[in-house]
This record gives C-alpha cells, structure tokens and sequence, in this order.
C-alpha cells in the first residue's frame, strides 16, 4: 500500500457537492492499495500513519504524531497512486488492486487508525472526490508497505 500524507491545519472532502469528512489540525492521507497487498500491509500503513512524528514540539523539532497533538486523520482512497507512467504520458493502473479488495483494504487500514487511538474521517469509496486541504509547512511524507526496511 502506498500513501501520501501531509500535515494540515484543515482540510476536507466533498461527493457531488456533500462533504463527507473534514478534520482541522492533522493529517491528510491518500491511500492507494496495490495489487497482492494484504492486512499486513495495511497495519503497517496505519501504524506509520498514526505513528510518524512530523509535528513540532516545545522546541520546533518535528518529534509529536498527530495523536500527540490531539489531531485526526482525513483518508481518502486514490487508486492513481498506483499510477505508472514510465515510458509514456498517459499512466496504466495495472499494479492498482482490484476495486472490492482495495476498498476491503483501505477500510481496514482506516479501522486500525482508529484503534490506535486517531479518529479518522473519509472519502466515499469509487466517487469522483473534491479534497480541499492547507497544507501546514508544507509537510508531505511519501509511505509504502512494500518498503518497510
């Protein structure tokens, strides 16, 4: 699984003109799941993403998670993460998973989010999205369960 997360102090997500998730200070992360990821790969991911420390502490030093600073999640699914673009212009999405498993896996990693103790909010499944986001820093911080170690 692959995620682009970036610390925010707002963003939020509308369906067909509806939001359905928003959080203030804390972390937007795009999800997208690859083709053969599993519960590990999405444990791995929720934990980084509960985890990383790229809030600034007492002495401006990027030391705090978002739980450390009382902050939530905003996840929003996004297959194009998958996207391939080597030797051409227009991306093939053959690595993405397909939609049911995909979905099954970002559900899963956005629960153990929760269980660590971050709420999270969400994006609705397979819909064409609007994201509305201030990135805070900027912070952005690239995450890929195929490159634990």
């Amino acid at each position: 699984m692959r995620a682009v997360v970036q610390r925010v102090s707002e963003a939020y997500v509308t369906v067909e003109g509806a939001e359905t998730g928003r959080i203030e200070k804390g972390l937007m992360a795009l999800i997208g799941v690859e083709a053969g990821d599993t519960e590990k790969d999405a444990a791995y991911l929720a934990g980084k993403i509960a985890k990383l420390r790229i809030f600034e502490d007492e002495n401006d030093k990027m030391n705090l998670s978002v739980k450390d600073v009382g902050g939530r999640v905003l996840a929003v699914s996004q297959f194009t993460l998958l996207g391939d673009a080597r030797g051409q212009n227009r991306p093939g999405f053959t690595q993405a998973e397909k939609p049911e498993r995909a979905n099954e896996l970002y559900e899963r990693c956005c629960a153990e989010i929760r269980q660590l103790g971050v709420p999270v909010e969400n994006g609705v499944f397979r819909t064409h999205m609007m994201v509305h986001l201030v990135n805070d820093g900027p912070v952005t911080i690239l995450l890929d369960s195929r490159k634990m170690f």
